[in-house]
């Protein structure tokens, strides 16, 4: 049985008892499986990413708002109607969270939303695919006033987020300076090169590259100790499923004048562009957002274990 929490939140017995435990716990996010795959797909990618944090020596925690109550940990029949075709689940950041439990609504939680239920729950870890951030002006603008939620929940909820960087559609030097600016510490794993999703590489550096799990959380636990932001580990793309920089470049221009001729901006701009990219690429986009999400999965879980033994 679950445990409600008076402000809306349900931790799953696993859960619960984990963090009660002082076992390590990964949140994992819902918009990936509701919005980012395709069904049937989708399901079985939940599934990988929950084995691989457990295989890791963690406890997976997924998170969705059903029904007005924001689950952190789903039962299978949760996590099967979160990936259902027909789920029809709305895509909540953090602003939309209050309301939808609120108003007893349903949705998938964005990366600043699960960040910030994980970290109302005790989860100090969260694995994902991207972050968000500063988007691209508009053409004709000399600045966007268009930037992601995810970069002010860093600046304010100490989760350490593990990703593959963000898209190359975004703004990514203006990003970092967002990040810098907040005070949020950017480590690169295994690189001196910030990611840049599908690529291994985005062109800019890392201030800072981590080698392994412990260092990861030696990184950490130093920073919770003197700041209550959070932090960035950007772990690039395994190589081998890389996307070819010629269809990555291709697919990249296309997406972007397809925006431009639809008009296409804010939180539309992600769904519109990885949906190209899907279907452009016949296939190897799927293949490359799976294998880098799992990749964080573990990464993340990894990181957990050492946070809990130090």
């Amino acid at each position: 049985m679950n445990r409600t929490l008076p402000n809306g939140l349900s931790i799953s017995t696993e859960v619960a008892e984990a963090l009660h435990e002082r076992r390590p716990v990964v949140a994992l996010e819902s918009t990936l499986l509701s919005h980012g795959l395709p069904p049937g797909r989708n399901l079985e990618v939940a599934h990988r990413l929950e084995r691989t944090v457990r295989d890791a020596g963690a406890v997976p925690a997924t998170i969705a708002v059903l029904d007005g109550t924001a689950l952190i940990g789903l039962s299978q029949s949760e996590l099967d109607r979160v990936c259902a075709p027909d789920a029809g689940l709305e895509k909540l950041s953090l602003r939309d969270i209050g309301p939808a439990i609120g108003l007893g609504r349903s949705g998938a939680t964005t990366v600043a939303s699960t960040s910030a239920l994980a970290h109302t729950a005790g989860i100090g870890v969260f694995a994902t695919g991207g972050l968000g951030g500063v988007h691209l002006p508009a053409p004709g603008a000399a600045v966007t006033w268009d930037v992601s939620a995810d970069l002010g929940v860093l600046a304010r909820v100490g989760t350490l987020v593990v990703c593959s960087g963000v898209k190359s559609v975004l703004d990514i030097a203006a990003t970092l300076e967002v990040l810098e600016t907040n005070s949020v510490p950017v480590l690169g794993y295994r690189t001196d090169e910030f990611p840049a999703f599908y690529r291994r590489s985005s062109g800019f550096s890392v201030p800072l590259r981590v080698d392994d799990p412990a260092a990861v959380a030696a990184a950490v636990a130093a920073h919770r100790a003197v700041a209550d932001s959070g932090v960035l580990l950007a772990n690039p793309i395994p190589a081998e499923a890389e996307m070819a920089a010629d269809l990555h470049d291709r697919l990249l221009a296309e997406g972007l004048e397809l925006l431009r001729s639809r008009g296409v901006r804010g939180q539309d701009v992600t769904p519109v562009l990885l949906e190209h990219f899907h279907e452009g690429s016949g296939g190897v986009s799927l293949d490359a957002n799976e294998a880098l999400v799992l990749a964080n999965a573990r990464l993340g879980a990894e990181t957990a274990v050492e946070l809990c033994a130090s």
